[in-house]
């Protein structure tokens, strides 16, 4: 656990960032129950509680990672679990969609058209951009919309309460291009769906991938208020 102070609420949420550059520092399994247990606080419909977290370290992931990675290298295609993406895109997601990823490339000198180091810096995924810990979450495939959405927020408390010990993480909805995998490695049965793969541990902040800005809309362009009076 780090020995900085520990972070507001306000200040978890605005200092996120996807991180793709992790230390080997390891993580404890009593930190990661910790973090688990407190993101748990997260609603659900009729408290449900739909979620479910697989946490994988040490041999089992150096494993998973060597099996997708040569997955990767050969070239085997990804198929998608299920529809992360729109099947066409259109503005504004297309644009705010490339923005990001030349952001990210041009950090680390990949410039366009460059597509083999495009596709190494795609493997790493498969690495959990060097974090120690792997988590999964899944899902019962039986469940609706709206336990979806449950799991979301769930995720989220994850990666707002790892900042609070001074661990960070990077969702990766990678994961579900390879599925099959995956699952197999996790002991998952078939009645089970992985939504979001998502590394932990501690950044390196002198990675430059983890200082590239992202922008975000202000809430101004993005909400419409009704009856409000003032100003």
């Amino acid at each position: 656990m780090s020995g900085a102070p520990p972070l507001s609420a306000l200040d978890a949420v605005a200092g996120r960032r996807s991180i793709r550059a992790f230390l080997p520092t390891p993580v404890e399994r009593e930190t990661v129950l910790r973090i688990l247990d407190l993101a748990a606080r997260a609603p659900s419909g009729s408290n449900i509680q739909p979620w479910k977290v697989h946490a994988i370290a040490g041999e089992a992931r150096a494993a998973l990672s060597a099996e997708l990675l040569a997955a990767h290298e050969a070239g085997e295609p990804e198929v998608p679990e299920y529809p992360y993406y729109p099947e066409s895109w259109r503005e504004p997601y297309l644009g705010r969609r490339r923005a990001v990823g030349w952001a990210l490339y041009g950090s680390i000198g990949i410039g366009k058209g460059d597509r083999e180091r495009m596709a190494r810096q795609h493997g790493r995924n498969w690495l959990f951009f060097g974090a120690p810990v792997g988590l999964f979450f899944s899902i019962d495939r039986d469940m609706g919309k709206g336990a979806w959405l449950d799991l979301g927020m769930f995720m989220q408390n994850v990666m707002i309460v790892a900042r609070g010990f001074g661990l960070e993480t990077c969702p990766q909805a990678a994961f579900c291009y390879r599925h099959a995998i995956t699952a197999r490695h996790l002991g998952l049965p078939d009645t089970e769906i992985i939504a979001s793969g998502m590394a932990l541990g501690f950044a390196d902040w002198s990675a430059p991938e983890n200082n590239f800005p992202t922008d975000r809309e202000p809430a101004e362009a993005f909400t419409r208020f009704t009856g409000f009076t003032g100003f």
